[in-house]
């Protein structure tokens, strides 16, 4: 399936990059979480399990057993503070 990823904040200045096309064979959040840190260490570190992140799909926000399917728009962002 192809999925548009997005990134934002803190992780889109982590990753190098705000957006993407990935061809995923997964099925659920959680193993598209697990496919990104085997990018490798800057990847590991910014979607750690311990680190403060949201997952949006379609704009609604999920989580890890969450389903994937083709064409969803999925964005991994800090969680949001104000003041």
């Amino acid at each position: 399936m192809q999925l548009t990823l997005l990134y934002f904040a803190r992780l889109r200045d982590q990753l190098g990059q705000d957006q993407e096309t990935l061809t995923f064979t997964g099925h659920s959040v959680a193993e598209l979480l697990e496919l990104l840190r085997q990018r490798g260490a800057a990847w590991a570190d910014a979607l750690a399990v311990e680190q403060p992140f949201r997952v949006a799909v379609n704009h609604s926000v999920v989580h890890g057993p969450h389903p994937l399917a083709d064409g969803d728009e999925v964005a991994i962002f800090p969680p949001v503070t104000g003041g």
